[in-house]
């Protein structure tokens, strides 16, 4: 028996033995990511501990610095400068994310059709605004806002008439909308147009079999096909909302009365920082911020990325 079992173990395959690598190829790999990991530390990691323990202190002319824990969130949880800026964001994002992600789609999809007369023409110059920095584009349409010196008071004196106040408190939010809008159209829509370019035509040949028209084939193979690329272009929409500064920043010269130093949040912890001196504290509304938009676009990148969704 004894000697059958030697034999049965002797003829059974022997399993392969993995190679060992040596120490250092396991350290190649280090190597290489060494460089990448040492500037997001330095850029990313680094500034974020800094400001959690600046969040942490109160400094003040008399006393110096001392530690207070979560006074300071405890202090921004109840302040109502804070939240009333977060909910304007909050606003913006719901009604300016999906005008913009809509047309940018529009513009996507009709330019794929291949129907578009000098489409090259039309993707370039809907892309081109996104090339102008964002304090050119706020002085441009600030500007152009302006009823005593711009378009629209141009407009006014030619036609004798009375338009209304875009730098008003009740309409800047929609004329910085605006702005966001013409900014940043031609960006989501060449992720969306980058999407539908890898579509497999076999695709649309099944579909021509079938005698799909034009919105069938966008509803049943365009759209989902582009799911990802809808989520990504949300998420950065949303962290693009929540971070709302340049704008505000540079028509707050031309409206100063529509636009305090607390209409966003970003706004209002840069007011505190550089004007206020009150560095940990805002440092404390830039935490919780950022939390927030954390969350938030976590939510919809869970919510998108869902198959039955």
């Amino acid at each position: 028996m004894t000697v059958m079992s030697q034999a049965a173990r002797a003829a059974a395959p022997t399993a392969p033995r993995r190679p060992r690598r040596s120490a250092r190829g396991r350290w190649t790999g280090w190597g290489f990511l060494a460089p990448f990991a040492l500037v997001f530390a330095l850029v990313f990691i680094a500034p974020i501990l800094y400001a959690l323990w600046l969040s942490l202190f109160h400094t003040q002319m008399v006393g110096g610095t001392r530690f207070v824990g979560l006074d300071n969130y405890v202090r921004a949880f109840q302040d109502a400068q804070f939240w009333q800026g977060a909910l304007r964001v909050g606003l913006f994002l719901v009604i300016q994310v999906p005008v913009m992600l809509f047309l940018s789609l529009l513009a996507a999809l009709a330019i794929d059709s291949g129907r578009l007369y000098g489409r090259s023409f039309f993707r370039l110059s809907i892309f081109l605004p996104y090339a102008v920095p964002a304090v050119v584009a706020s002085f441009m349409w600030g500007f152009m806002y302006g009823d005593r010196f711009g378009l629209v008071g141009n407009l006014e004196s030619f036609f004798g008439i009375d338009l209304p106040n875009l730098l008003s408190p009740e309409l800047i939010l929609a004329a910085i909308g605006n702005v966001v809008t013409w900014e940043f159209l031609g960006y989501n829509m060449l992720i969306f147009y980058s999407a539908l370019r890898v579509i497999p035509s076999s695709l649309y040949e099944a579909a021509a079999i079938d005698g799909a028209n034009q919105m069938r084939v966008i509803t049943a193979i365009k759209l989902p096909a582009i799911r990802g690329a809808l989520v990504i272009a949300t998420i950065f929409s949303i962290i693009g909302s929540f971070q709302l500064f340049n704008e505000p920043s540079i028509m707050q010269a031309l409206a100063p009365n529509s636009i305090t130093t607390s209409f966003t949040p970003n706004l209002y912890a840069y007011s505190l920082a550089f004007q206020g001196q009150q560095l940990n504290y805002s440092a404390t509304v830039a935490i919780i911020m950022g939390v927030i938009t954390m969350i938030i676009a976590y939510v919809v990148q869970l919510r998108g990325m869902r198959k039955d969704a």
